[in-house]
């Protein structure tokens, strides 16, 4: 299949490396110097800033966890029982620290303890109050023919019943899942935002990612009733590897991972990844990375958009001077309030 073809070349390189708008041309931004160290329309207008206000202050939540709580204890709470381990790297040695605090990830910088705090304190809340905010997407019968199938799955965060859906998919070089820092805080301001954003956790290699992501997808389509989502003009989002993972499914669809017939997604964005792949197809496409980057160039980044935006594919760059890789929401850093930016770009695809 072209698709796999293209997944083992882009494997091979990605492991060298370690790790992982209207029509016309690019728009391309660069900001100031930073330190080194990472549908509106669905609502009525008349309600939509009283919508959205709640959300954002409901999400401000507070829980049992600190900056001094232990990541161990987070994981062996009872409110997420099942699923507690999988909000960290299942495979711990690319992770270190003991406490939310103090964490840190493998090819990852700038992570924002009171970011991570929030995160688990949200998802506490919510499960503890009733709402289910993890979801399996394979079935006993399938993980017990594929036991690496037991850890993946989809955290929800949840926005204004029946807003548009977006699935984060966190970086990790193909060897673990960020999601702290990749995926989570992504989809935590996404639902502030209104919209219903999915966490993805997969199983590392391109390739069963991939798979993961397009069942994921599926999962999300066909569930969309019971998960109040609206499906059209859904956008998928990913750092590094899971910028990857994003752009793959977003040229290929579901389908060519095994996942079913599906749109495509209405924009696709990308952080820091070296992806060059494209085709005439491809979605609307968002990216971002820093200018200091030793794994993803910038340059790489730009030239794959300018040959999209050539093709008459909406795009949008933005690349920031001394920033490293794996910033995630950038706070703090040059790039803060760049997922705005990028929301503003999926609005404009509506």
């Amino acid at each position: 299949m072209k698709a796999q073809g293209i997944l083992a070349i882009a494997v091979c390189i990605l492991l060298c490396l370690m790790g992982c708008a209207a029509h016309g041309q690019t728009q391309t931004t660069s900001s100031g110097e930073s330190p080194p160290a990472g549908g509106a329309d669905l609502l009525d207008e008349s309600d939509s800033q009283q919508e959205l206000n709640s959300f954002a202050s409901t999400n401000q939540m507070a829980g049992p966890f600190t900056t001094s709580t232990s990541i161990q204890d987070v994981i062996n709470n009872s409110v997420f029982a099942g699923y507690g381990r999988l909000l960290f790297p299942v495979d711990d040695w690319y992770m270190s620290g003991d406490t939310l605090g103090n964490l840190q990830l493998t090819w990852y910088n700038n992570i924002d303890p009171e970011e991570t705090v929030e995160i688990v304190n949200t998802l506490w809340q919510r499960a503890n109050a009733g709402e289910t905010v993890f979801y399996d997407i394979y079935t006993e019968e399938e993980k017990a023919e594929d036991p690496a199938k037991e850890d993946t799955g989809l955290f929800f965060f949840r926005g204004a019943p029946e807003a548009r859906f977006a699935v984060c998919n966190a970086g990790g070089g193909f060897a673990y899942v960020g999601a702290m820092q990749d995926s989570f805080p992504h989809a935590l301001e996404l639902s502030k935002q209104g919209y219903n954003a999915f966490a993805l956790i997969y199983r590392p290699g391109a390739q069963t990612a991939c798979e993961d992501l397009a069942r994921a997808i599926s999962f999300i389509f066909e569930h969309a009733e019971e998960l109040q989502v609206d499906t059209d003009c859904y956008s998928l989002w990913g750092g590094s590897a899971g910028g990857r993972m994003a752009a793959w499914l977003g040229s290929y669809g579901p389908a060519a991972f095994g996942g079913n017939d599906l749109p495509q997604p209405g924009a696709v964005i990308m952080q820091y990844t070296g992806h060059s792949d494209y085709t005439e197809n491809d979605p609307p496409t968002f990216a971002c990375v820093g200018e200091s980057d030793g794994i993803a160039n910038w340059r790489t980044m730009q030239r794959r958009l300018d040959a999209m935006s050539a093709l008459g594919i909406p795009t949008e760059f933005h690349h920031y001077p001394g920033l490293p890789h794996g910033f995630g929401l950038g706070t703090g850093t040059v790039a803060e309030g760049w997922l705005n930016e990028a929301i503003a770009f999926w609005e404009a695809q509506m």
